[in-house]
């Protein structure tokens, strides 16, 4: 398996699909494994470089026990990317979306568009309530209600009744994959400190905010206010709820495929 060796010596594991084509990376959300973009790299692969990577702390990288931020895992990305082929075009859903936000203000000679799905700029009190009460799960030793209640906020009902038993397997092995839980509950307690909705309107980059009309986690108005935010941007509605690329990867592969060319034609033209 390739892995980047960040500057601290945390290995990130990334793996890479296509041969030709524009580039681009997938970056997960909090759960924080490349795996979650399994059913969108199917569909792009063949007409695009893709990188897909896990987060430190997360998937199959290193988990070290060290104070975790949304800062850090964009310095992770911004080496990667350096070190495999420079800029591409940046995909980031929930928490890949605030990394992508981090990436496009700090590193943005790495980026050459950004799409930016169901995530947030600033905490508000819900946002706060909801992830402090998520992060009180893992410091509990809760890992499985953690798990169930993910489901819950994450996917449509039908959802979860067509893969009932995907997801029961995923709570019993919820004490293994999220372990060390002290890692996972720093990598929660990191998003309430991810707040740049201030620093958006510096963003000179092809930019897409997308939101699920029926997102319960991040709701649409979170994604709104990054749209509103940054110059240009682009807001796209689709139907779903927050785990939309997982219900739904052949309309978040085709919204995704049609802004790369759109914003190849824009670079071109300028």
């Amino acid at each position: 398996m390739p892995f980047f060796t960040a500057a601290d010596g945390c290995r990130i594991h990334y793996q890479t699909s296509g041969s030709a084509g524009p580039r681009l990376i997938l970056i997960p959300g909090l759960g924080g494994d490349g795996r979650f973009w399994t059913g969108v790299v199917r569909l792009i692969e063949a007409d695009h470089r893709v990188i897909v990577t896990d987060h430190r702390g997360a998937g199959r990288s290193d988990r070290p026990e060290r104070p975790y931020s949304i800062p850090l895992i964009a310095s992770d990305i911004a080496g990667l990317l350096a070190q495999t082929g420079g800029p591409a075009h940046i995909v980031g859903h929930s928490t890949g979306g605030a990394i992508a936000q981090v990436l496009a203000l700090d590193h943005s000679e790495l980026g050459l568009s950004y799409t930016i799905s169901s995530s947030w700029a600033r905490a508000d009190g819900r946002f706060r309530t909801l992830f402090s009460a998520r992060a009180e799960l893992l410091e509990a030793g809760l890992a499985e209600t953690y798990q169930r209640l993910g489901h819950v906020l994450c996917h449509e009902p039908s959802y979860l009744e067509t893969h009932a038993g995907e997801l029961d397997a995923a709570v019993a092995a919820a004490p293994g994959t999220l372990a060390p839980l002290t890692v996972s509950a720093a990598r929660v307690r990191m998003l309430l400190d991810h707040d740049r909705l201030a620093d958006l309107p510096r963003i000179d980059a092809p930019v897409q905010v997308i939101a699920a009309t029926g997102d319960i986690l991040t709701p649409p108005a979170l994604s709104e206010a990054i749209a509103a935010a940054i110059p240009d941007a682009r807001f796209v509605s689709v139907p779903g709820a927050h785990f939309h690329p997982l219900a739904d990867p052949d309309g978040l592969a085709a919204i995704i495929r049609r802004f790369i060319v759109e914003a190849h034609l824009d670079r071109k033209a300028s």
